[in-house]
């Protein structure tokens, strides 16, 4: 059944009070406070067509309707407020401007400014390198006890990690070492990488004078290249949200910041069971799983689809959507922009 324009008015009302104040809606408060122009009476007759189908819950303890996941989706798909104000467009802008670092420093940033704005979680989903193979590594020496690594993948994706090491290490020994992992781990699977090196750690410890601690800081690298990059801001703000001061929903949210597997499932669109998923019209990507939201945006890093990575917001499925689509669409072009 189409929804008539009717519906959609109340059902939009709905979703703005809810979100603003975290109580179930009555048709009393849209009279009153969005002066809708029909009766209480047609008001509560839609409510309840809207909850019949799926679009509204009633909780148990209140007369009221709050939005369901499909109510949500339908407000993302077709209700949001198009763009942001152009004072946070400038504000914006002017912090990018100053910031020149690498591509995963300037997702970082804009995570912590997202979670900032939005009071949220804001994360990072990196590429997934599980398919790519190791090519080239790249190491330069800052001083004697610092260097940094540079990894690249057969199609052309990089990562930087920064060694810092306990005592001095000569050029020579990162020189050797580096020469003897790029002619025995080239075409390695990137998730392969830890066992290939425990692998040729013999030939490590006869030919590299100060192989341990070299060893070790290769080993960490790669343990963590080969895992996905999964990186979040803000998720002590997750506290202060009413959703969870229910200690079980507040348990359920933090299970999900350590789960890379279960983020790149949701981003790809593997749909499971209980999830809802939506696309907005900027190309936004929302998923609503149980009692929790997941917003997202691509952000294009190359011409390859598996370079690039995601800027995610991740809260309860009340959160303030045309501010976080919107928010999210623009930092990502202002990246795209930045490093493409």
């Amino acid at each position: 059944m189409a929804l008539t324009q009717r519906m959609v008015d109340i059902l939009k009302a709905i979703v703005d009070e809810f979100v603003s104040t975290a109580e179930p809606v009555g048709s009393k408060t849209l009279v009153d406070k969005y002066g809708l122009p029909y009766s209480s009476a047609t008001i509560r007759n839609d409510m309840a067509t809207l909850e019949s189908l799926g679009y509204l819950e009633k909780p148990h303890t209140s007369a009221g309707r709050i939005p369901s996941n499909k109510g949500y989706q339908y407000y993302c798909e077709h209700l949001l407020k198009k763009d942001m104000d152009e004072e946070v467009k400038y504000a914006l802008s002017n912090i990018f401007d100053k910031h020149s670092a690498n591509i995963e420093d300037a997702i970082k940033e804009s995570c912590k400014i997202v979670s900032e704005m939005t009071n949220l979680a804001s994360g990072m989903l990196g590429p997934d390198a599980s398919n790519q193979t190791l090519e080239h590594i790249k190491v330069f020496q800052i001083d004697p006890k610092t260097a940094v690594c540079v990894f690249i993948t057969n199609t052309g994706y990089t990562e930087n990690k920064t060694f810092n090491f306990q005592d001095e290490v000569t050029i020579e020994d990162i020189q050797t070492c580096t020469d003897i992992l790029n002619d025995r781990l080239r075409g390695t699977l990137i998730k392969t990488l830890p066992e290939k090196l425990e692998s040729i750690k013999p030939i490590l410890t006869k030919s590299v004078q100060r192989f341990e601690m070299l060893y070790n800081a290769f080993a960490g690298a790669f343990v963590k290249f080969a895992s996905e990059t999964l990186y979040f801001d803000g998720k002590s703000n997750m506290m202060y949200q009413p959703e969870y001061a229910d200690i079980e929903k507040l348990k359920q949210m933090t299970k999900f910041f350590d789960d890379s597997k279960l983020f790149r499932q949701l981003v790809d669109r593997q749909k499971g069971e209980n999830e809802v998923v939506a696309v907005t019209p900027k190309g936004t990507e929302l998923v609503w799983k149980d009692d929790i939201a997941i917003v997202s945006n691509e952000i294009r890093i190359s011409d390859n689809p598996e370079d690039n990575a995601r800027l995610m917001v991740v809260g309860p499925r009340r959160m303030e959507y045309s501010r976080v689509v919107n928010l999210l669409d623009f930092i990502c072009k202002e990246i795209e922009d930045m490093f493409h």
